[in-house]
């Protein structure tokens, strides 16, 4: 595989190419995660500072220190240009690997989503030897839930929040 702007590829699909989130993805990261209208199903739904950007990186590199995997830039094959982020993470410590996606606005509706998510579970089982992998996506959150339905998704339960929201938990097991 070649290696689009020296980046560390984890895998490449028919239109994604994913890499090892860097310092160089940075004002990426804030294309995608500073939009509100991207980031209201993502945790306190507020998008993120500059300095917020700079820290997800740091806790990226301690996540592929400590477990040898983390969250990825995803870039188009073509152009290089990066469109959004997918990665296998343990938010607040949990104990169950989650796979977590993003996309540029301008992104949305293409089927980028869904691939993101298959070839992430497929490095996830194939590469990295995880059996069991979930997801969380509020339960109005139609557009995720079919994503993780397309890509095999099961559900697994609800998580209910103080503040009365819902949060679905869905589960892939490697085949």
């Amino acid at each position: 595989m070649d290696q689009p702007l020296g980046h560390q590829i984890l895998f490449q699909t028919d239109r994604l190419t994913a890499c090892r989130l860097g310092p160089e993805h940075v004002a990426a990261l804030l294309a995608v995660y500073g939009d509100r209208e991207t980031v209201r199903w993502v945790d306190d739904g507020e998008p993120l500072t500059p300095e917020d950007a700079a820290r997800w990186v740091e806790v990226t590199d301690g996540n592929y220190a400590a477990r040898g995997y983390g969250m990825a830039a995803l870039m188009l094959t073509e152009t290089h240009e990066v469109v959004g982020f997918c990665g296998i993470v343990r938010p607040g410590g949990q104990a169950e690997d989650e796979l977590k996606y993003a996309l540029l606005r301008s992104c949305w509706g293409r089927g980028l989503a869904t691939e993101a998510a298959r070839g992430m579970l497929a490095h996830g089982a194939e590469r990295l030897g995880l059996a069991e992998i979930i997801a969380t996506v509020a339960a109005e959150n139609a557009a995720s839930l079919g994503v993780l339905a397309k890509v095999g998704m099961e559900p697994a339960g609800e998580r209910s929040h103080g503040d009365g929201t819902v949060t679905r938990v869905l589960r892939w097991t490697s085949p």
